[in-house]
């Protein structure tokens, strides 16, 4: 290794270790003020400074008395019931653009990706009137339902790009022992996309565990309210206490990271699928 190389490899070190530093800072930020009393707060004490007395106070107070418990059923359901319906109806749906020959095929996956490109913000009023005319506002299964129209096209085109590299003969040979198309679906194909299922997956968990656009627009009551948008009604009642919204957010931050680290093996299998080939 050239000493140029050496030089461009420590630098990328450094560089990443730094924005990795001043990434984390928030998160260390309101990991330390979340277990910090007010009193320790309000008299100014450095935001760096590790608390004098570990307090559950401020995590307590928002499980218990600020509804985070509520919130955080409401979005498991929401996202769990969201990833699975969009795994399913895309994975489907990549099984057919990838392997039947029909006449609307390319037309119908340039639309699955044209949707991909259209911005949300475009579509609020739409899907607002829609979701009241059809008496989908202000339920799960109205917020459930969009979330997973929305997430079908990108889903639809990244399976269906795993799917397409896998070798015909697989499925010729399955056809010829006697097969149906949903026993291929379900034995081979599945099967053969599992860690590109299970990155999509964590992404589509993710992206719908963090979502605050659609809840804001689709849902009204507080009781159905997600936890992202459980956190602004904090801003109200406890806006003083900054060590319950600190506490409420890493509450809400747990999830996912607990979900990434569970099943990382996999998602980063399903990244690097297809990558090498022989």
């Amino acid at each position: 290794m050239t000493k140029t190389a050496i030089y461009k490899k420590y630098l990328f070190y450094i560089l990443s270790t730094i924005i990795v530093i001043i990434w984390l800072i928030p998160f260390v930020i309101a990991v330390l003020t979340s277990f910090k009393t007010m009193d320790e707060i309000s008299f100014g004490a450095n935001w760096f400074r590790l608390p004098k007395k570990w307090s559950l106070e401020g995590y307590i107070t928002a499980w218990k008395n600020a509804h985070i418990y509520t919130y955080y059923l409401n979005t498991f359901l929401i996202a769990a019931v969201s990833t699975l319906g969009a795994l399913f109806l895309s994975s489907l749906g990549a099984y057919a653009l990838s392997w039947y020959d029909f006449k609307l095929r390319k037309p119908i996956l340039i639309t699955f990706v044209a949707g991909m490109l259209i911005p949300f913000q475009m579509l609020l009023i739409p899907v607002y009137k829609f979701s009241v005319n059809t008496g989908l506002y202000d339920t799960y299964p109205g917020l459930i339902l969009f979330h997973i129209a929305f997430q079908l096209g990108f889903c639809t085109f990244f399976l269906r790009n795993f799917m397409v590299t896998i070798p015909k003969s697989i499925f010729e040979a399955a056809k010829i022992d006697g097969a149906n198309d949903f026993k291929i679906y379900y034995s081979i194909m599945l099967p053969l996309i599992k860690p590109a299922i299970a990155a999509l997956g964590i992404l589509e968990f993710t992206w719908i565990w963090n979502d605050y656009l659609w809840a804001l627009i689709l849902i009204q009551s507080d009781t159905k309210k997600p936890i992202t948008l459980g956190l602004t009604t904090l801003q109200g009642q406890w806006v003083t206490s900054w060590n319950v919204i600190a506490a409420a957010s890493i509450l809400a931050a747990i999830v996912p990271i607990i979900v990434f680290l569970m099943f990382q093996k996999y998602f980063i299998q399903g990244l690097t699928m297809g990558s090498v080939k022989g």
